[in-house]
């Protein structure tokens, strides 16, 4: 008769059971190096745009730099935040599909806010943000993540647009909507960039989004990136021999014409007379006192795109509202001299100011008629 088993032994055994019973990690639910350093560009291409927005908004220097990408999970995520935080949810309506979410500390999120109301940003009681600040933090982001995916439209040559964000306090230690969410998703993907304004805000600002949906930004990045397919060159001609035949008999209206000599008519030679030399010009046409004219002061204007607005829409711009403009982020824009487009550009900065890098000259010939 076989002896019994103890409790320990059986504990023992399910305990085996149940971890061989256990599955292999999917491959397909984790970042390898390239995903995440194609996700890092991703990041640092479309948050500099989001840079300058938001920039735009709070009347302040601001830079959005360096992305550290890595993955993490929820219990790590409530480690990463036992105080709260504010979190704004985003959708994608089109071109991509998924969401993602942004996390802010209060203290920055109190800044924001109230540069965004009009304040100076100083001083402010991160415990004072009700409903109408938090309306302001929304706002922001949504013009900053707008700002990115209008870059992501440029890189993956695709429309894409985003729903507006959701924004809410949140505190990781305990169930709230923006948490739920979160964990749905078993593995996450988390980008932090520094984030610097002015000289009040020098903190991290987060992106978090399922190990899915960055997959499916690197993914539409390489079918950006992609070379086009070159259609196979089609096959040769297949070509019948001639067959021989005997030659039919030449008709009095068949017969060969042979070319008739044609008389040349002398022509007079001269010995060749030449111009004497002087020194080489690119047009012999200037005028030799044109330096009259260098200083005279020209006009240069730099447009950065133009619309069209009703009287209507005009006057109910306000402090903080935004313009869209006719040109995509990143598209060259028009150098002026005087109103006459001469030249495009990109926009560069330099110390403190804006300037603009010339890219292209526009020809004589591509001036005519152009406004």
């Amino acid at each position: 008769m076989s002896e019994m088993l103890s409790q320990d032994e059986i504990d023992a055994l399910l305990r085996g059971t149940s971890e061989s019973s256990k599955p292999e990690a999917n491959p397909e639910e984790h970042l390898d190096s390239m995903e995440s350093d194609a996700l890092g560009e991703i990041g640092n291409i479309s948050f500099g745009n989001s840079a300058t927005a938001l920039s735009t908004l709070l009347q302040q220097k601001v830079e959005i730099t360096t992305p550290i990408v890595s993955e993490v999970t929820i219990d790590a995520l409530r480690e990463r935040y036992p105080t709260p935080h504010v979190a704004l949810r985003v959708g994608y309506t089109e071109g991509l599909k998924g969401e993602n979410v942004l996390v802010l500390t209060r203290e920055d999120a109190a800044i924001i806010s109230d540069l965004m109301l009009g304040g100076t940003g100083i001083g402010v009681d991160p415990e004072g943000l009700d409903e109408i600040r938090l309306s302001a933090v929304q706002e922001a982001m949504n013009q900053m993540m707008g700002a990115a995916a209008t870059s992501l439209s440029t890189v993956f040559s695709k429309k894409i647009d985003i729903s507006p964000p959701l924004v809410e306090v949140f505190d990781a230690t305990k169930n709230q909507t923006i948490i739920d969410r979160l964990e749905l998703w078993e593995t996450m993907v988390l980008i932090e960039f520094n984030l610097k304004v002015g000289t009040l805000i020098d903190s991290k600002i987060v992106q978090i989004a399922p190990v899915q949906f960055g997959k499916q930004l690197v993914n539409e990045l390489m079918a950006a990136t992609s070379p086009a397919p070159v259609a196979p060159a089609p096959p040769a001609a297949q070509v019948a021999p001639k067959q021989e035949a005997a030659p039919a008999p030449a008709t009095a209206a068949q017969q060969p014409v042979r070319p008739q000599a044609k008389s040349v008519p002398e022509v007079a030679v001269s010995q060749a007379e030449f111009m004497p030399l002087h020194a080489p010009t690119t047009n012999d046409s200037i005028p030799a006192n044109l330096g009259l004219l260098y200083d005279v002061p020209l006009n240069v204007t730099v447009e950065l795109g133009r619309t069209k607005r009703s009287v209507r829409e005009v006057l109910e711009l306000s402090q903080g509202s935004i313009i869209e403009l006719d040109k995509l982020a990143g598209e060259p824009v028009d150098i002026y001299v005087n109103q006459q487009r001469i030249a495009r550009g990109e926009v560069v900065v330099i110390e403190e100011n804006f300037g603009v890098r010339v890219t292209e000259i526009i020809q004589p010939h591509e001036r005519i008629g152009i406004v």
